[in-house]
């Protein structure tokens, strides 16, 4: 490991900490973590105290030459849980660094992208560089189990009164050929996220032997429900942030794509019946999304359990709501013999502007370490700590600057997640540059 590149190193050392946020019986690992930070960026801590702020909510404000208008760069540090039996070809907890590559849980959500924020901060004020603007680095403990350090963070500064003019979390990458016929990179820039909400749903039925079994059971009466929440559940509804990417994107398409494009993005009706239709990533993007994530019921192989229950995933498109999805489950299923439970649930964020100087900003910071991607706004699928900012502030992007593959991105909470050393370095150059630009 010695003649790795230092920026390799590093994030092999916090890819050592398995700071799993969903079997946390202990906050030592996020303690250690901590703590080595501190040791890696030695001048960032010097001159940068963080703050403590929420349960494991840490934020940094490095001063600028005002305070007006400031800019936050987030991050989490919290990993989903990764088991070596199921299939890694290497510790996920290793931090392997082999052929120009870093291996394991957290290389790309969400400590790779942590450690460019630091890299470039460090680097600057080794070179004496004095931001413009408040430079804010918003870091979370908690993100993979929807904990509340990040919205502690964002409750904190609007408080203080602080009214960031940008704020970029994890989210899109710089991705290669981003659609069919379409050339080249992108750098995808998230400009908002979909909704969340889980939901439970519990049958109860007629307990008794399974050597009798009588009409519908529990389990029979969830499995039935299931099945009729397919894909065709919600309707698609194209997003003005996939809307322009795909007028952006026409530039890039042979002619007859090129002209597809411009078609799907003037009619989005049309789109979204048309991404729908693709299914998988392309129907993600148009539609309220819907998966049986957790099943339960019985207790035993002879006897027939007198309840069963499933738990739902679904990802809100923008203009339908918590509420709106939970009616239109209910509607579907139409068994009244099913209570529906909603265990927790955000609306999707407004999607931030393109035409500002904040996207202009990023696209920037792009260019300058991804010279050959093409900025683009998407609609980002999942959940991030970035939603609690976006409530209360309207220039919020999502953003990783790294390169995935469309592996790569697969690996995030699957197996062999891992990230290549050219790519922090990469990162490291976007986050610099970024700071740079702001006046």
């Amino acid at each position: 490991m010695d003649d790795d590149p230092l920026i390799a190193q590093r994030l092999s050392r916090m890819i050592q900490l398995a700071t799993v946020s969903a079997a946390a019986a202990s906050e030592q690992p996020f303690e250690e973590f901590v703590a080595l930070l501190r040791e890696l960026y030695p001048r960032v801590h010097s001159e940068i105290e963080p703050e403590r702020i929420g349960p494991r909510g840490l934020l940094y404000r490095w001063r600028g030459r005002t305070d007006d208008d400031p800019v936050v760069l987030m991050a989490h540090y919290d990993v989903v849980p990764a088991d070596d039996a199921d299939g890694w070809e290497l510790d996920p907890f290793s931090g392997a660094i082999r052929d120009g590559w870093v291996h394991g849980r957290g290389a790309l959500d969400d400590k790779g992208p942590l450690l460019v924020i630091l890299e470039a901060v460090e680097a600057l004020l080794e070179a004496g560089h004095s931001p413009a603007r408040d430079v804010y680095l918003s870091f979370g403990g908690d993100e993979e189990v929807h904990g509340p350090s990040a919205a502690a963070i964002a409750e904190e500064l609007s408080t203080r009164g602080v009214s960031p003019w940008l704020v970029i979390d994890e989210g899109g990458a710089v991705v290669d050929a981003p659609l069919p016929f379409v050339r080249g990179s992108a750098a995808m820039i998230g400009v908002g996220e979909k909704g969340v909400a889980t939901l439970r749903l519990t049958a109860r039925g007629d307990g008794g032997h399974a050597s009798a079994p009588r009409g519908h059971t529990a389990v029979t009466r969830i499995a039935s429900a299931v099945e009729r929440l397919g894909p065709s559940t919600f309707h698609p509804r194209m997003p003005r942030s996939i809307s322009r990417m795909l007028r952006m994107f026409s530039g890039r398409a042979s002619r007859p794509a090129r002209l597809l494009l411009l078609v799907l993005a003037r009619w989005p009706w049309l789109g979204g019946r048309v991404f729908a239709a693709l299914g998988g990533e392309p129907a993600a993007f148009v539609r309220t999304t819907i998966a049986a994530t957790i099943l339960t019921g019985g207790s035993a192989s002879n006897v027939l359990p007198a309840h069963a229950s499933t738990t739902l995933n679904l990802r809100i498109i923008p203009g339908e709501t918590v509420d709106h999805v939970a009616r239109r489950v209910r509607r579907r299923i139409a068994d009244p013999r099913i209570d529906i439970e909603v265990l927790e649930g955000d609306d999707p964020s407004p999607e931030s502007p393109v035409d500002g100087p904040q996207f202009a900003a990023v696209a920037d910071a792009v260019a300058a370490a991804y010279p050959d991607a093409l900025p683009a706004p998407y609609l980002m699928m999942q959940a991030s700590d970035a939603r609690h900012f976006h409530r209360r502030w309207p220039a919020v992007y999502r953003f990783a600057p790294l390169e995935m593959s469309s592996a790569q991105r697969a690996s995030i909470h699957g197996t062999n997640e891992r990230v290549s050393i050219a790519s922090l370095e990469r990162g490291r150059d976007f986050h610099a540059a970024l700071i740079r630009g702001l006046v």
